[in-house]
């Protein structure tokens, strides 16, 4: 039996060979065109003869689009207004556009990460146009603060989407169609094919036929006779692998355009023992897609019933956080049932399509306020801002209502607050003192106090965590300055001239900062992901290719047996794979033993 080889041909069985084009002296050049000329025109009519001879062998093992095109008798193509759009239609329905499309998609995505945008926080944007005066109206007009809904991303995003459901339709109907026919029958001449073996044997054509079939069935190759040869094929997963990867795009391309549309988001500040209604009303901040609807909200409600945080306390990793946990009960719809959970960073809570994320912590000293009559006016804890690791904090107090001075004249207050969780030293706030920990150790809080107006009834937002000082004027010391104090838990500070105090009492809670997040989609483009990838490696690993197995009655009655494989791209293991089905079926048709003539014309030589 002779062993499998691979001919000097294409993946579609044309021969690939070349000839050298050579020249001398002053013609060369024109004698080297003409050489070229005559070379194609050679190439031209070989490739056609191939084709001829393959026929259907060589043809539709891919699911790409022909190329078709309508030339005029000089070679220039003709192209009326129907021509020219069917031609644009091929080349944005071509898998060329669509990579160069998807890459055009990453490239505009970078803006949104690297400028901030409107969508997702627009005090940040207003800061970057108040520092940078002259790139800011540029970045507006090429509408930078806002790439994701911009006019020139949507255009990206929706020929990409075009594209790939032109390309991808008529490429599944073509490939359905394949899977309903059979593998086309051998071509006239198994030796034009890359791989290629043949063997003399003592079978009976019909019986060797029988048995390559049967071989190739046990192998999993769709193979059926036609007329003296086997035909079979294998491979059809690399091209549903390369649909289903492109479906798959569609898939993510069309999840996440959902979920930019109809997802919301929000935040909410949670003192431990307080409370959250999934309302617009309850939200802190709160940003949804264009087409969101606020009736849709989901209806769950949760309290913060304990927040437990602990720490590492020595060592390299000293104040790093080993339990950050919040302990909650929530329940789904009015009159639902309640229950108990905990919520942990990146453990949300679930509850009717939408995560309740855990994204921050910190401490909410428990306050006393008092006229100069001793009348309570404020009591309750105040969450302050971290703005270290060790959790050192700031904020405001904010008296609003209730309070009139030794006068009996409506004012409010304002006290300046300090905390540390960890007391590590200093006096006189946020720039002397310190935390050398992030756990309540030794707390201490650090108050400025201050009257007047706190500019909240004009209507415009505030920050809660900052005092306005503008309409206000500060209580003063004796040495004329600010009137500040560092309290311990229990301790008080005195206003003068009888208005009033406020306590630091002995109770400090915790809160916990939550984000409510709705992102219809997501279970979509998880699946589209997955099977994204699952495609990709079925069209790059798996090859399509064929084989057929001749079998026929030579003039001296001997039966002669042909193998011969094609497959979509060069590949070393199709005649691997050629040789090892040729050696199994020669178990079966076993190589005839070389007749008395031979021999002795062996001898003679």
């Amino acid at each position: 039996m002779s062993k499998a080889s691979t001919s000097d041909t294409g993946h579609d069985g044309t021969d690939t060979s070349r000839g050298a084009d050579t020249g001398t002296g002053k013609d060369s050049g024109i004698a080297g065109a003409a050489g070229r000329t005559a070379g194609s025109v050679a190439r031209d009519a070989r490739d056609a003869r191939d084709a001829r001879e393959l026929g259907d062998a060589g043809s539709q093992l891919s699911t790409a689009p022909r190329e078709e095109r309508e030339e005029t008798a000089i070679g220039g193509p003709t192209l009326g207004v129907i021509g020219w759009i069917r031609w644009f239609w091929r080349q944005l329905t071509s898998m060329r556009v669509a990579l160069i499309l998807l890459f055009l998609l990453s490239l505009g995505a970078i803006p949104g990460s690297l400028i901030p945008q409107s969508s997702v926080d627009e005090l940040k944007v207003q800061d970057f146009k108040d520092q940078h005066q002259t790139l800011a109206p540029i970045y507006d007009k090429l509408q930078l603060f806002h790439v994701y809904s911009s006019v020139w991303f949507s255009a990206i995003y929706i020929l990409l989407f075009i594209s790939l459901i032109g390309c991808i339709v008529p490429r599944t109907w073509q490939f359905v169609g394949q899977l309903r026919g059979r593998p086309p029958g051998a071509p006239k001449r198994l030796t034009r094919l890359p791989a290629y073996t043949t063997w003399r044997t003592t079978a009976e054509p019909e019986a060797a036929r029988e048995a390559a079939l049967a071989m190739l069935r046990k192998r999993r190759y769709r193979a059926h006779t036609v007329g003296d040869a086997v035909a079979a094929e294998k491979g059809y997963l690399r091209e549903a692998g390369n649909l289903i990867f492109h479906i798959s795009l569609i898939v993510l391309l069309t999840a996440f355009a959902t979920g930019q549309l109809f997802k919301s988001e929000g935040g909410k500040l949670i003192v431990e023992g307080d409370g959250f209604s999934n309302t617009l009303t309850q939200y802190d901040d709160f940003k949804s897609g264009s087409l969101f609807d606020t009736e849709n909200l989901a209806p769950f409600s949760f309290g913060l019933d304990k927040f437990t945080g602990t720490y590492e306390r020595s060592g390299p990793q000293l104040g790093t956080p080993r339990v950050y946990r919040a302990d909650v009960h929530y329940s789904e719809g009015p009159g639902g049932t309640e229950k108990k959970t905990s919520i942990e960073v990146n453990k949300p809570l679930v509850v009717d399509g939408s995560k309740v994320y855990l994204i921050g912590h910190g401490y909410a000293p428990v306050v006393t306020v008092r006229d100069g009559k001793g009348a309570v006016v404020f009591k309750g804890a105040v969450p302050l801002l971290p703005i270290d690791s060790n959790v050192s904090s700031t904020g405001a107090i904010k008296v609003m209502d209730g309070y009139r001075d030794k006068n009996g004249k409506k004012e409010q207050l304002g006290f300046a607050a300090f905390f540390v969780p960890t007391y590590g030293g200093g006096e006189g706030g946020a720039t002397t003192m310190f935390s050398r920990f992030p756990a309540l150790d030794f707390p201490v809080l650090n108050v400025g106090a201050y009257h007047g107006d706190l500019g909240v009834d004009a209507g415009l937002p505030q920050n809660v965590y900052q005092l306005n000082t503008r309409k206000m004027k500060a209580f003063k010391d004796s040495k004329g300055e600010v009137l500040k104090k560092t309290l311990l838990p229990g301790d008080k500070l005195t206003l003068p001239d009888g208005a009033g105090s406020i306590t630091f009492e002995k109770d400090v809670k915790e809160w916990a900062s939550f984000q409510i997040s709705h992102q219809p989609g997501d279970g979509w483009a998880l699946a589209g992901a997955v099977a994204a990838i699952v495609g990709l490696a079925g069209s790059l690993f798996i090859q399509r290719r064929r084989i057929w197995v001749r079998t026929v009655r030579a003039a001296d009655g001997v039966t002669v047996v042909e193998m011969a494989g094609l497959g979509r791209s060069e590949s070393a293991k199709l005649p691997e794979e050629l040789a090892d089905l040729a050696y199994t079926l020669n178990s079966e048709a076993p190589t005839a033993p070389d007749s008395a003539e031979e021999n002795a014309g062996g001898a003679e030589k």
